[in-house]
């Protein structure tokens, strides 16, 4: 009977749900069934969401209340927890997304390939004429104030007076009548030098910060794992942005 109903059926005329006439093109795509079926049914759905919640604020008690109320406010219609004050923000969005997807594996292994370029770039550049370098004094001892005023700073080097406030190759008036000078000496070239050398600089320091947060990232995450452990601890401090929790566990004699 089955297979005869479906012989009838292979032979029906199939029905077509007629498309928008030429004249009602500019309202659009016609609606069918189907389409006033699932915005009928997302309508009913919003329309009885919002009585349950009507429902639910006329139930409610309004002497009702929770100490949570005191420390939590509404914004944007979303409950957001008030900030005590004096207290730091414990993990930022970078240290939290490389913590909840990375192992301590990793973390190590990137924070040993950052040490390793950071050290290769170390002895690249020297850190002679880096701008957070810490100046060094050079002091000239003389006898007399007269001797003070009659100072001159490049002789005493015995050196060009426009090498006087170089911190590196600084080289002898004699070294420089007998020497013939190498590398580059034409002021374009040496601005384009200057400019590589103080973009490595910046490099530098990028990679110094990456190491450092890598550091801190992996101290956290086996501060994390150490919290597992049953022994009764103590925190001493808290945890903030640049130093992972510190906790003192009680001592216990292993077996």
């Amino acid at each position: 009977m089955s297979s005869f109903r479906k012989a009838l059926k292979s032979q029906q005329k199939n029905h077509k749900e007629r498309s928008q006439p030429v004249f009602r093109k500019h309202l659009g795509h016609l609606e069918k069934k189907k389409d006033y079926k699932l915005r009928a049914d997302d309508h009913h759905k919003k329309e009885n969401t919002l009585a349950a919640l009507r429902k639910k604020a006329l139930d409610k008690n309004p002497d009702e209340f929770y100490f949570k109320m005191v420390s939590s406010q509404l914004k944007d219609g979303v409950h957001v927890a008030n900030k005590a004050k004096g207290t730091e923000e414990e993990n930022t969005e970078e240290q939290r997304k490389v913590m909840r997807t990375q192992d301590i594996r990793y973390v190590e292994m990137k924070r040993v390939a950052e040490g390793k370029k950071i050290e290769r770039l170390k002895s690249e550049l020297h850190l002679l004429d880096a701008d957070n370098k810490q100046k060094n004094r050079h002091s000239f001892y003389l006898d007399s104030k007269q001797e003070v005023a009659d100072f001159d700073l490049a002789s005493h080097l015995d050196t060009a007076p426009e090498l006087v406030d170089r911190v590196y190759n600084r080289p002898t008036l004699h070294t420089l009548e007998t020497q013939t000078i190498q590398g580059a000496v034409e002021p374009l070239v040496i601005k384009k030098l200057a400019r590589q050398r103080k973009h490595q600089y910046k490099i530098l320091s990028q990679r110094i910060d990456r190491e450092k947060k890598m550091f801190v990232i992996g101290q956290k995450i086996q501060t994390r794992k150490d919290l597992h452990d049953k022994n009764k601890k103590v925190k001493v401090s808290k945890e903030t942005v640049n130093v992972s929790a510190v906790y003192k566990f009680e001592a216990k004699r292993k077996r």
